[in-house]
């Protein structure tokens, strides 16, 4: 099963906390290059073998949509989107091809240049997916092993805070370095006015091993976790979470979408995705959530299968649970 595969998370119902409904976006990976080294990257081992997708087919992308507006919003991605020069025009030619909205993924360094986050603003890019490994400089720059990435970061999201039809969104990824930091994440991003959603993904390594030792468990992650998604909720935001089991995160159980919009990438992607052996719980078979990716084989390698923590969901609704 791949991402674009994944289901979709409507049985939630009037409770979604989610801004965005993933099914209107289509994703396209446009560079494989990255100026930081960041500590939890899931792809470091095979990015310079990866190729982004070819012009070609961004340009079929872009007719097809014309042509039948599958899709509402278009989010250019890479380990970077930034480092392509090319960038505005790729925006500017899929907002004339009846894109409502291009979103870029990107750390967001290169927003702290006012000029060039005006000139992407210009062209169309009018939402922003913004990476945040730390709740200050220290930590930040500790993850993404960058000095100076976490000032920028936060420059750029400032920026972008002053402009007119501009929306934000942060995704930060929890592990064993940051799950602690994530109520701190929120708190400090507390002043961004244009900041509609925060996503935390827990993470995974594309391995059948901790290879890195980044991985909490799930019982450490929770009441961090948890905390972070009230306050984010206090804020107004828009929250999701992604991989955690459903049956832990109790009355916000709702948060949980593993959708994403429809990818098109490198093929090679996929197998090397694939090693990390989702679906795998004690209670799957008699679970009734359609969003849980139980858990992967790197974690139970190393924490088992929580066993005494997980329980099985006998209905999925609009409460939650």
């Amino acid at each position: 099963m791949t991402i674009q595969d994944l289901p979709q998370s409507e049985s939630f119902g009037e409770r979604r906390l989610q801004k965005f409904e993933n099914r209107d976006y289509v994703s396209m990976t446009m560079e494989f290059r990255c100026n930081l080294r960041c500590v939890h990257c899931m792809i470091e081992g095979t990015m310079d073998r990866l190729a982004p997708e070819p012009m070609s087919r961004f340009d079929d992308l872009l007719a097809l949509n014309a042509r039948e507006r599958r899709w509402k919003g278009l989010v250019l991605t890479g380990s970077e989107i930034t480092l392509r020069r090319d960038l505005p025009d790729l925006a500017r030619r899929a907002r004339d091809s009846g894109f409502q909205h291009v979103r870029i993924q990107s750390h967001g360094m290169h927003l702290a240049d006012e000029a060039y986050a005006r000139k992407l603003v210009d062209a169309g890019v009018d939402e922003y997916f913004i990476s945040v490994a730390g709740s200050d400089a220290q930590s930040h720059d500790s993850i993404t092993t960058v000095p100076g990435s976490f000032e920028k970061t936060l420059r750029g999201l400032e920026i972008l805070d002053d402009i007119e039809g501009v929306v934000t969104i942060t995704n930060s990824v929890v592990t064993n370095r940051s799950f602690r930091l994530i109520p701190a994440i929120v708190e400090r991003l507390g002043h961004l006015k244009r900041l509609t959603q925060m996503e935390f993904w827990v993470y995974w390594p594309m391995s059948e091993s901790d290879e890195k030792d980044l991985l909490a468990s799930h019982a450490e992650i929770a009441p961090h976790l948890r905390a972070a998604l009230a306050r984010a909720r206090a804020l107004g935001r828009g929250v999701e979470v992604k991989n955690f089991p459903q049956c832990m995160l109790g009355d916000d159980a709702a948060a949980l979408t593993n959708t994403q919009p429809q990818l098109f990438t490198d093929p090679a992607f996929w197998p090397e995705f694939m090693r990390n052996g989702f679906y795998q719980c004690l209670f799957r078979d008699r679970c009734a959530s359609v969003e849980c990716l139980g858990l992967s084989t790197a974690y139970i390698a190393k924490y088992g299968y929580d066993e005494k923590l997980l329980r099985p969901l006998t209905s999925v609704s609009a409460s939650g649970l």
